[in-house]
């Protein structure tokens, strides 16, 4: 109840602030739990004045808006904001989050963070607390393979596949896996797919790991998921940046940098694992 009270109160703070110039734009629909848990974080790091304005209220008119509100700085959460963003004179610097992968454009002056957890996350966490699962695969198509698993410093066998069929058909030839990978490829990873994934994962006690709370409590044993709090602090960190220099420099593009854990144990004792207490405490929930 307490966070509904504060998200409530976040969202009327963000369509209620009173009409003055904002220093910075924040594109976002500000109904949605993650923009608010991004805004909160920005409010630990960014001492300016903001507006928020949904996407479909500054489409085909954000310049405008832009010159109205007086801002100089814009932050788009979500494609669709990211979308408007881009329309802007490189002069403007862009920040933008909440996109699971970055997508490909060369405009200068933008910063962006993406949201897909990298396979070196994972890597660690099953290096330092989980060493019983050693041998590891991971599953997706090559572009998220080379976006996500490039730089892992572990072996991890990776299986790179085109469509769902190749996908399920992997998962079947996966005998000798002590934990299968999966990436946040959702023209790969369908319902059916996942129903598929799961029917495997349990017949053959291969647990999977991945991709997001709800995939951990429909079975997987595991996930890291960005925290949306710490995004708000980095994004607000960068428009500081932004507003005392005037520009972001040239564009890049980066993971995020604090993940959190959730854990299901009851997988975990159908797969006969032993999970340390040390990861369980690590967990920012369990299901049991």
């Amino acid at each position: 109840m307490p966070n509904i009270i504060l998200y409530a109160l976040l969202y009327i703070l963000l369509i209620c602030l009173p009409c003055h110039a904002a220093d910075v734009l924040i594109i976002a629909d500000a109904r949605l739990k993650p923009v608010m848990e991004v805004t909160l974080g920005m409010r630990k790091t960014l001492h300016a004045s903001t507006r928020t304005y949904a996407p479909g209220e500054v489409h085909g008119n954000l310049a405008a808006i832009l010159q109205k509100e007086e801002a100089r700085v814009v932050v788009a959460l979500g494609r669709e904001a990211l979308a408007e963003a881009l329309t802007l004179p490189p002069s403007i610097p862009v920040i933008y989050d909440m996109v699971v992968t970055p997508p490909a454009f060369t405009r200068s002056n933008t910063v962006g963070f993406y949201m897909a957890t990298p396979v070196a996350e994972y890597a660690e966490l099953v290096r330092n607390q989980l060493p019983g699962l050693k041998r590891m695969a991971v599953v997706a198509s090559r572009a998220f393979l080379n976006l996500l698993a490039g730089d892992v410093s572990v072996p991890f066998g990776s299986y790179p596949v085109k469509n769902t069929v190749e996908f399920v058909s992997t998962l079947k030839q996966l005998d000798n896996a002590d934990a299968i990978l999966l990436l946040p490829d959702s023209g790969i990873m369908t319902m059916t797919a996942m129903e598929e994934a799961y029917l495997l994962s349990f017949r053959r006690r291969i647990p999977l790991l991945g991709i997001s709370e709800r995939h951990v409590k429909e079975g997987a044993l595991l996930a890291l998921v960005v925290d949306m709090v710490d995004v708000g602090r980095v994004v607000g960190e960068y428009a500081t940046r932004a507003l005392n220099s005037g520009s972001l420099g040239q564009q890049q593009v980066f993971p995020s940098r604090k993940f959190d854990l959730y854990l299901n144990m009851g997988t975990a004792r159908k797969m006969r694992l032993n999970i340390p207490d040390e990861v369980v405490r690590m967990a920012r929930k369990v299901y049991p």
